[in-house]
C-alpha cells in the first residue's frame, strides 16, 4: 500500500483476514481513491505475497503442525479450504508438506464459484473426499472462513487470529496447543 501512498494499518489487515482476493483488493483500491484498479492491485498482491511464501519461513500456529501430522497417522484425510488462489496455495502447500507430508485435497478460493464465506469451498471439499460435511472437523482462523464452514454444516473449531469470532455452531478456542483430534472432536459433538 505504500507504493500508492497508504499505511497499511493492523486494522487494515484484520478488516482483510479471510479474503477472498476480490473483497481485499477492492478495499485497497477504496483506501487509495481509486489510484489503481482493483484488478492490478489482486495481481501484485499475488505476485508479492507468493514472493513472500516462497522465502519466509512458514509461520504455524501452535498445535496446528502436530494435529496434521495426528491425522495423516491416524488416516485421516486433511484438506486445505481457503479463500486464497490456487497460484497462492501451491507455493505455501509444498513448503507445509515439507514438514507434515502431503494433503489428501486443498480447495482454493479461484476453483469454486462462491468463495467464504459462501459454503461452497466446504461443501467442494467434503464431496472431494467422500465424506458427508456433517462428518467434517474444520479449523478456522477467521471470521469469514469460520462463517464459511459453520453454514456449509461441518464440525466448526474457531481459533481467532487478528480479529475476534463469534459465530454460533462453531466451538472457540484459544490455541490448539495441547489439543489431539480426538479431544477436538469431542468439543464439536458436545
Amino acid at each position: 500500500m505504500s507504493r500508492y501512498g497508504h499505511s497499511w494499518t493492523v486494522e487494515d489487515q484484520r478488516h482483510c483476514v479471510g479474503g477472498p482476493l476480490s473483497r481485499v483488493a477492492d478495499y485497497m483500491e477504496l483506501h487509495i481513491n481509486g489510484a489503481q484498479s482493483s484488478t492490478i492491485i489482486g495481481a501484485e498482491l499475488l505476485h508479492e505475497v507468493g514472493s513472500l511464501f516462497e522465502s519466509e519461513p512458514i509461520q504455524w500456529r501452535p498445535g496446528a503442525q502436530a494435529l496434521v501430522r495426528q491425522a495423516h497417522e491416524l488416516k485421516i484425510p486433511t484438506v486445505i479450504v481457503t479463500a486464497s488462489w490456487r497460484l497462492l496455495l501451491d507455493s505455501v502447500m509444498s513448503r507445509m508438506s515439507e514438514t507434515v507430508g502431503e494433503f489428501t485435497l486443498s480447495v482454493a478460493g479461484d476453483e469454486v464459484n462462491n468463495s467464504k464465506p459462501h459454503p461452497e469451498p466446504y461443501l467442494s471439499a467434503a464431496a472431494g473426499v467422500g465424506i458427508a460435511i456433517e462428518q467434517c472437523l474444520a479449523i478456522e482462523d477467521s471470521h469469514t472462513g469460520t462463517l464459511s464452514a459453520v453454514n456449509a454444516g461441518a464440525k466448526v473449531i474457531a481459533v481467532a487470529h487478528m480479529q475476534p469470532i463469534e459465530i454460533p455452531g462453531a466451538v472457540i478456542l484459544k490455541t490448539l496447543e495441547g489439543q489431539d483430534v480426538e479431544s477436538l472432536w469431542m468439543l464439536v459433538n458436545n
